[in-house]
């Protein structure tokens, strides 16, 4: 699937502007990294283009989700703050609602399916917050998530479709623009939208001609089968390496369903097979451990799955929180053919 959009959208359901982006940069500036941008030389080589990894893998949580998650609470009233929060998430937004949470002194409650991997739910306990596993999908921690608001009063705190959380998550955009101002492409793990709406937002604003990639695997991609079909579409979790790109995307989603339809350029979809080649190549070549999630990015680029990658390419790494026994497997049955070039 392709699309072309050379310029802003004049339509879209949120009020979110590139001012905002900079007020949630100042307001979660305490909580957040700026995250390196890296050059990788082997990376260039395999793709035709200068590649840089951007490193939101060396978050305090060990993903993006920090940033939209802080400025979402950050921007909660004291009474709300007190009566507490609670979220629906595939892991690392719950990391980073309980980690926020944590350091204000602010209850959280993380509703999470029992499909997220133990090694998230193992940090999310050790943050001090209370997990509700339920059901075998998003949608059912999500429900469990909205009957803690009604009855106990606690802000939900989204894991994408919200301006606040949009706009935590474009502040991306801004270091990519300081650090690589002639930047022409980026290529964005694609799940509920929430990273690629913000970054692409900020990308754009400075220059409608970047292009936006965005990257979900073959599994159960629920965006694009969305935008396909031009509606929120629901479709059965399947099991996969990038599980945090797992989830549907909500049938009354205001924001992230119509600023993806508008932003994105293309969006490629990936097997088991090229996601695992990624998150090898990533270990063997940068020694980093990354998800199946975050390591898509990379995959893009090592298998040329888009004809519109220009010559200053970002690819966005956006989290490291996986089982150190399933990637030693996968780095050790997945070897580049190359090793010492």
């Amino acid at each position: 699937m392709a699309t072309s959009h050379n310029r802003l959208p004049s339509k879209t359901l949120t009020p979110l502007t590139l001012q905002d982006i900079w007020i949630a940069k100042k307001r979660i500036a305490s909580f957040v990294k700026t995250t390196p941008l890296l050059y990788s030389e082997r990376l260039s080589r395999e793709s035709e283009t200068t590649a840089y990894l951007k490193l939101e893998s060396l978050q305090e949580t060990g993903s993006f989700k920090l940033r939209g998650a802080a400025n979402k609470i950050l921007s909660l009233s004291e009474e709300e703050r007190q009566k507490g929060v609670t979220t629906f998430s595939t892991g690392n937004h719950g990391l980073a609602v309980a980690y926020v949470a944590r350091q204000l002194g602010v209850k959280a409650h993380i509703c999470i399916s029992n499909r997220v991997p133990f090694n998230k739910v193992r940090k999310l306990q050790e943050m001090g917050a209370v997990v509700q596993r339920v059901g075998q999908n998003q949608d059912d921690a999500e429900s469990y998530c909205y009957n803690l608001r009604d009855e106990e009063g606690m802000t939900v705190i989204k894991p994408f479709d919200d301006p606040d959380i949009i706009a935590g998550q474009g502040t991306i955009a801004l270091e990519l623009l300081d650090e690589l101002p002639d930047i022409d492409t980026c290529v964005i793990p694609l799940s509920g939208g929430g990273l690629l709406s913000g970054v692409a937002l900020g990308l754009k604003a400075a220059n409608p001609n970047i292009q936006v990639i965005g990257v979900s695997m073959v599994r159960a991609a629920v965006m694009y089968e969305s935008i396909r079909a031009n509606r929120p579409v629901v479709i059965p979790e399947e099991t996969t390496l990038a599980d945090s790109l797992l989830g549907g995307i909500g049938p009354d989603n205001r924001y992230t369903f119509s600023m993806v339809k508008d932003y994105v350029d293309d969006i490629v979809l990936l097997s088991e097979e090229e996601i695992a080649r990624g998150m090898s190549f990533l270990f063997r070549h940068h020694q980093i451990g990354v998800e199946g999630a975050a390591a898509t990015a990379v995959s893009v680029l090592l298998h040329k799955k888009t004809r519109k990658i220009g010559l200053r390419t970002a690819a966005i790494v956006s989290g490291c929180n996986v089982d150190a026994d399933r990637l030693l497997e996968i780095i050790s049955t997945h070897k580049d053919d190359e090793d010492d070039g």
